[in-house]
């Protein structure tokens, strides 16, 4: 089908793309910017558009030192195809518009819309005035505007969802460029988060992921140290609410009253996601991170003795400006100590505008490579012994959406654990939809995931299963996702009766 052709098939709606890149707070950022061109009337292309919708938004990262030769790649090969399908417009967010504003238009001038990090809520608003004056809007706010949670939402799940309880971050890490493109840590009030779990909830939501720069800061700006772990609790008074899990804290904030939070409230799964970054006290002062060796070490003991069975994942960067051998062993030393069950590690990245990018002691290619292939060694060995003692376990899991790729030729399903380790588990007789509930016995281990090769007794039915059902039973008449208003205040409708038998912090 041609540009022209599928244009004309939505019967003149404008159709539209957005293209997500980063961290889990773009991918937020884009349920809203999806939701805010559905609530002015554009309808989702197709998922293989690639490009070919009426509208396409890239919603960029400026974290790695080549984010923007993939800003231009991209938009390089968007050109042609807008030359082609006249009234085609092309709109670029996100922290790379709001760190190179006007250079984009200059680079491509073939893009339409040009918004920052603080003012996602004016990309309908642009599109239309550009299309009317025929000239790029480019228009980047210096202070937030509206919290992102107060816009319209086109979410991707109809089972989980993310709450932002916060926008932008007070650290100053080096190597960061976050809090100069998302500014300064802006608190909601408690009672806007809950108002807005408790609407999803009554959406069909069971599992919802607070979302923060710096999660367990929350409070800062409103005066409260304490009110992440308040925050926890009085999740776990929400009824129907199955899972929270947060990310990502820091371990400067990270308190005892979140850990007893934590270990206190059934729903906040036993789950703990706390970037490390180096396990060198020179080079974490070198980073400017607030915490040291000991320190880190120390939350890692304490949570596991509130938490026995909690996963613990993190990040890493090999090769910072300086870092020496001796540096490098000490990161190891952490990670053997830590036995972490994921880590996600990154080769070091110049981000221009970080103080980091002009440090002396750059590191050498080769030796970061050499060095970044001795940590992934190393973590695969613990992580593989750390998921082997889960075989014999017995868990619950939550039936997940997309997540076993070859779920289709091996008849079977997957699902996240408590701890959101995956597990892929042997398709049972009963109808099994994402969102709902199975109990598995573990029987293999691999690296990154596990197996339960034995039959599925146990298939809970649940209201975040019906959610799923229903969305996709409309999918006909509805574009895939799932459409909030404005979160409602106060106590949500009655839940509907669960049928019987049913990530640079």
């Amino acid at each position: 089908m041609s540009s022209i052709d599928r244009s004309q098939s939505a019967g003149g709606t404008r159709t539209y793309e957005v293209r997500t890149y980063g961290c889990q707070m773009n991918v937020h950022d884009s349920e809203r910017l999806s939701g805010l061109l559905e609530d002015a009337g554009y309808v989702r292309a197709p998922e293989d558009a690639d490009g070919d919708a009426d509208v396409v938004v890239l919603n960029t990262c400026a974290v790695r030192e080549n984010a923007d030769n993939k800003l231009y790649g991209n938009l390089g090969h968007l050109a042609p195809r807008k030359a082609r399908r006249p009234g085609m417009q092309i709109a670029v967010g996100g922290c790379l518009a709001q760190k190179d504003r006007d250079t984009i238009v200059k680079r491509a001038p073939w893009v339409d819309v040009v918004f920052g990090t603080h003012n996602i809520g004016k990309l309908p608003v642009l599109l239309e005035r550009a299309r009317v004056q025929e000239e790029a809007q480019v228009e980047i706010a210096e202070s937030l505007e509206a919290f992102p949670s107060t816009l319209p939402t086109r979410r991707e799940s109809a089972y989980a969802a993310w709450v932002s309880i916060s926008v932008g971050c007070n650290n100053t890490c080096t190597f960061c460029i976050v809090p100069a493109l998302r500014g300064k840590e802006k608190d909601r009030r408690p009672g806007d988060v809950l108002a807005e779990i408790e609407a999803l909830v009554a959406e069909g939501v069971s599992e919802i992921t607070l979302l923060g720069q710096n999660v367990n800061a929350y409070g800062s700006d409103i005066g409260d140290r304490e009110a992440f772990g308040k925050l926890l609790r009085a999740c776990g008074k929400t009824e129907g609410l199955e899972r929270v899990r947060f990310t990502s804290p820091h371990p400067r904030d990270f308190t005892d009253d979140v850990i007893a939070a934590m270990a206190e409230t059934p729903n906040v799964m036993p789950q703990l996601h706390m970037p490390l970054q180096s396990g060198s006290d020179t080079v974490l002062k070198a980073m400017r991170r607030s915490y040291r060796q000991e320190r880190y070490l120390g939350i890692i003991e304490k949570v596991r003795a509130a938490i026995p069975h909690a996963a613990i994942s993190t990040d890493i960067i090999v090769g910072f400006p300086g870092e020496t051998e001796e540096d490098f062993e000490q990161t190891l030393h952490v990670v053997r100590e830590a036995r972490f069950a994921q880590a996600f590690t990154f080769q070091y990245s110049k981000r221009p505008g970080t103080p980091a990018a002009g440090m002396d002691g750059q590191i050498p290619k080769k030796v970061v490579q050499e060095r970044y292939e001795r940590l992934v060694a190393l973590q695969e060995e613990i992580s593989w012994e750390e998921n082997k003692k889960q075989v014999g376990r017995v868990l619950e899991l939550m039936v997940a959406e997309g997540e076993g790729r070859k779920d289709g030729a091996t008849h079977r399903l997957s699902g996240r654990a408590p701890d959101s380790r995956l597990v892929h588990f042997t398709k049972p007789e009963q109808d099994v939809r994402p969102g709902d509930v199975v109990t598995v016995e573990i029987t293999y281990a691999a690296p990154h995931h596990l197996l339960a090769e034995g039959p599925t007794p146990d298939v809970r039915r649940t209201r975040a299963g019906d959610a799923w059902e229903k969305r996709n039973a409309e999918k006909a008449a509805q574009p895939t996702g799932v459409m909030l208003g404005l979160p409602k205040t106060g106590v949500p409708e009655p839940l509907p009766a669960v049928a019987s038998g049913c990530g640079c912090d």
